[in-house]
């Protein structure tokens, strides 16, 4: 028996309604006609459809604002409808930067002014749209005219700056420059901003998506030199969506902030650039060389600086409400039509887009045709669909947390689950979302076959994970930000889960004007057999959302997971409880490290103040608690329910990722009220796991810590109490 097979027989088997072959909610009965109706859905999807919609959504450019973007939602309106969906456009007015003046150049020593452009390619005639293609900028900077001095912060992480701290560099008045990867964008200028940076350049280094890796766009997948990465730079860690809404939606008759008083805007002036760009002004720079992880792969020596090299940056924005076109898409349920099981994907893309999002979209538009396809042929859903193609994704996650913002008090009563993706491509499955689905998840990852390994998806994945030293038994990531999900779970409490595949369609187009529907094609998922892979697992994940008897929530391996985020918690305490004290040894014993740069001082050592102990307790013991009511609730026989019981225990099931949340948020972000999974303050898109307590922890702030395991312990006490109520809707 291989490895892979004892930890599957080791893994808690989750409940079912009844026999040990059935699908996670169903009888056995329905499972059957289930899995029938699954095969049925599986016959209609259709690569071609893929194909041609791909080519007519990304056609030309449409972010938000633009007339074809307008358009796009429009005729996805019209497919909606043909399908037999209520189909409209719920559009929101959202503040929108467009880039009036981009100046950078190089001032001393030498002198070089950035082109700031990207070469079009004469096999891709998409890239030779040179009126209509945006031009490269980062949405949400500052309006600025700086010039200073430059210094050179790797990817511009906290990491980063710690290295510069002991090279005895700080970047106080400077321009900074930075790689792209390592972080969310938005990080990299809100750190240099809090370390006294003027100013901020952000440029792909060719070691990460560029000739290192492979053959440059038109002959490879790559970035070539003059690409440049669009994206935004809001602080979304505060809070996503429309800057001057904070909180509600950004209707036509919304009351507006003023625009200097949106905490999210940028606070410096921040562009990016081509590696094309970059290789003058970080040649430019003396000071000592790069540590050996900083190097890139430009033909130079990599220098931090400050200095001599000196640029001037120069940065105006046209700031602008602009309309943000949600499509929304419902279909009836027969038995529970106030239960709701919601679908998106983003429609919105810097240029074109064709991976990023309309590789999803496409997907997405095929399993709601299927569906539509299976209605007409006899099929109703148990629960109202809603499927949704989102605007303003881009910029800051716009039109999905406007919506949500707007709908909140609806949504938090109606919606079971919402279902997102974004771009897809060939490779592996990747999904991530609420623990407490983690089981339907896995259980589809066994129904849905992989197009070129002819094994399960789930197999394949977990392959992978054993060959890259995991255990072999795939589990959801813990969702931070990054698409739309994030109104959804962060803030209306709403459970979600994030799809898609990759893994073998690498690349340096993102959020270039090189993401085309030639590029995609080529290098990304040529035959769309791996969007019809995305349709067939998203959209059995929706069918059975909306089928089951019993909404399928599944508590022990939530458990499992939740227990492993607090040991992670309690030997990141000790860990530096353990530091500290090996510190404060060496300074008692007199051991120094000295520096080798002579002109820098020696500055003797100081004990640094010990961790305090923090009391996990609390948690510890709600988890106890949750463990004995989850056992009971795992052993109900779900089969002897009678009806009224079974749609009373539906509803209870419905609020169940609701009680993980708490109205007041995290503290100095309130926006965010799950308090299980959250972006970090300091990582962007990056998840943060037990947010509250884990980055009061990671911030030494003790008083913090302690308040916030209590105030955790408290969600988790309201977690119990939720279950038992589910245990009482049963009796």
């Amino acid at each position: 028996m291989n490895r892979t097979c004892i930890l599957l027989i080791l893994w808690v088997a989750p409940l079912v309604l009844s026999a040990q072959n059935n699908i996670i909610g169903f009888t056995e009965s329905n499972a059957k006609t289930q899995k029938t109706l699954e095969k049925e859905f599986d016959t209609k999807l259709s690569a071609e459809n893929l194909d041609n919609w791909m080519q007519r959504l990304s056609a030309h450019p449409h972010y938000v604002g633009t007339d074809y973007g307008r358009q796009n939602a429009e005729w996805m309106v019209k497919q909606f409808k043909s399908w037999g969906f209520d189909a409209k456009i719920e559009t929101y007015h959202v503040l929108f930067p467009y880039p009036k003046v981009r100046l950078l150049e190089l001032t001393a020593p030498t002198t070089y002014k950035a082109k700031l452009s990207a070469i079009p390619i004469d096999e891709d005639k998409y890239t030779q749209q040179t009126d209509e293609l945006l031009p490269s900028y980062n949405a949400f900077s500052a309006d600025g005219d700086v010039e200073a001095e430059l210094v050179f912060v790797n990817y511009g992480i906290p990491a980063d700056y710690d290295e510069l701290e002991k090279l005895g560099i700080n970047v106080k008045g400077k321009i900074v420059i930075a790689k792209y990867y390592g972080s969310w964008r938005g990080i990299k200028p809100k750190l240099a901003a809090e370390k006294g940076a003027i100013g901020c350049i952000i440029y792909s280094d060719p070691k990460d998506d560029g000739y290192y890796r492979g053959d440059t766009y038109p002959n490879g997948a790559f970035k070539n030199e003059t690409g440049v990465q669009r994206g935004s730079v809001m602080d979304m860690p505060l809070y996503p969506g429309d800057v001057l809404t904070p909180g509600y939606g950004a209707t036509k008759k919304a009351k507006r902030i003023d625009r200097k008083d949106a905490p999210t805007i940028t606070k410096i002036p921040v562009l990016p650039i081509s590696y094309q760009d970059a290789q003058p002004l970080l040649k430019a720079l003396n000071g000592p060389v790069v540590p050996q992880s900083w190097k890139g792969a430009l033909p130079i020596t990599y220098h931090v600086g400050p200095g001599p090299a000196k640029v001037h940056l120069k940065l105006e924005f046209d700031w602008q409400l602009k309309p943000a076109h949600n499509v929304i898409a419902k279909m009836k349920g027969d038995i529970y039509p106030d239960q709701w099981v919601m679908r998106g994907n983003h429609h919105d893309a810097w240029v074109h887009g064709a991976n990023d999002p309309v590789s999803g979209m496409v997907a997405l538009l095929e399993e709601a045709r299927a569906i539509g396809e299976l209605v007409k042929s006899g099929y109703k859903p148990k629960r109202t669909l809603v499927y949704c193609a989102w605007d303003a994704e881009e910029p800051g996650l716009i039109g999905s947390t406007e919506w949500v913002e707007d709908h909140k008090e609806e949504l938090q009563k109606k919606v079971v689950a919402y279902v997102n993706t974004d771009s897809n491509g060939r490779g592996y499955m990747n999904a991530g979302g609420s623990h407490t689905l983690q089981a339907m998840v896995m259980e589809v990852a066994d129904d849905v076959i992989d197009p070129q390994k002819n094994v399960s998806v789930r197999e394949r994945r977990s392959a992978l994970d054993l060959v890259n030293g995991g255990d072999g038994n795939p589990r959801l990531y813990a969702l931070g930000s990054g698409s739309d999900y994030t109104p959804f779970i962060q803030h209306a409490g709403i459970a979600a889960i994030n799809l898609g595949y990759g893994g073998e369609n690498a690349g340096g187009e993102y959020h270039t004007i090189y993401d085309t529907y030639p590029h995609y094609k080529r290098f990304k998922d040529p035959d769309f057999n791996y969007g019809i892979a995305l349709a067939k697992t998203a959209g059995r994940i929706v069918l059975r959302l909306t089928n089951s008897d019993v909404l399928p929530f599944e508590f022990q391996q939530w458990h499992s997971t939740v227990s492993g985020y607090l040991a992670e918690l309690i030997k990141l305490t000790e860990d530096m409880r353990i530091e500290v004290e090996k510190h404060n040894l060496m300074v008692d014993k007199n051991v120094f490290e000295l520096s080798s740069d002579s002109k820098k001082p020696f500055v003797k050592p100081v004990k640094k103040e010990l961790i305090p102990f923090l009391d996990f307790t609390p948690l510890q013991n709600q988890l106890v608690a949750i463990n004995a009511n989850i056992a009971l609730f795992a052993s109900a026989d779900m089969n002897k329910l009678s009806q009224d019981k079974m749609i009373l225990l539906n509803e209870k099931l419905l609020f169940t990722e609701h009680a993980l949340t708490n109205e007041a948020g995290l503290p100095r972000r309130p926006w965010y009220k799950h308090q299980i999974y959250a972006p970090g303050f300091y990582t962007g898109y990056g998840v943060k796991t037990l947010p509250g307590v884990r980055e009061a922890i990671e911030q030494e702030n003790w008083g913090e810590a302690t308040a916030q395991i209590n105030l955790l312990a408290n969600t988790l006490k309201g977690f119990n109490n939720h279950i038992n109520e589910l245990l009482n809707s049963m009796k």
